[in-house]
């Protein structure tokens, strides 16, 4: 697979998408929201999902968009919208949301990173997969449930031990 360096159609990217109030564990508490929101996303604009993780306030992808096609941002305004619809209200939401009729599940914005090249590709999977290790959920990768992890042990690609005990390795750069 080629990776291109600019913002391109048909590129991987790699995203950072957090809920507005951090301390909430929304993401986990409604897996099956979510995950059920981004297949209906799926069906209409397609992306290949090649790395994934859910964290209780935010979550790591790596996307491959279709050929000619560069619009990411509808795809996680879609899921975003779908997610906060299929889940009960109850987040604090500031006069400026209320105003225009917005709920406040999501931050705003998101973040995202064309991949460059392989290795590029290779140290955001890792940094996807180790997420839950960093941020202190598990000992190791594969405990966590909600990980794309599981898909490569089982395909044989990675160890079911794969970094145990070495999170500080993984970096893709200042966030």
């Amino acid at each position: 697979m080629k990776y291109r360096r600019a913002w391109q159609p048909g590129g991987a990217y790699f995203f950072t998408v957090n809920l507005a109030e951090r301390s909430r564990t929304l993401l986990v508490d409604h897996i099956e929201d979510l995950r059920n929101t981004v297949r209906k996303v799926k069906q209409t604009h397609l992306f290949n999902i090649l790395a994934w993780v859910v964290l209780p306030d935010h979550l790591h992808a790596i996307w491959e968009l279709p050929e000619n096609d560069t619009d990411f941002s509808t795809r996680w305004m879609l899921i975003k919208a779908g997610f906060s619809r299929s889940i009960p209200q109850g987040e604090w939401v500031s006069a400026a949301r209320q105003r225009k009729g917005e709920r406040g599940v999501w931050q705003r914005r998101f973040w995202e990173h064309l991949i460059a090249n392989e290795n590029d590709l290779q140290r955001h999977m890792d940094y996807v997969h180790i997420n839950p290790v960093k941020h202190g959920h598990v000992a190791r990768a594969s405990e966590w449930p909600y990980s794309s992890i599981h898909r490569y042990i089982r395909l044989g690609w990675m160890p079911q031990d794969w970094a145990a005990g070495t999170e500080d390795e993984f970096s893709v750069g200042e966030r």
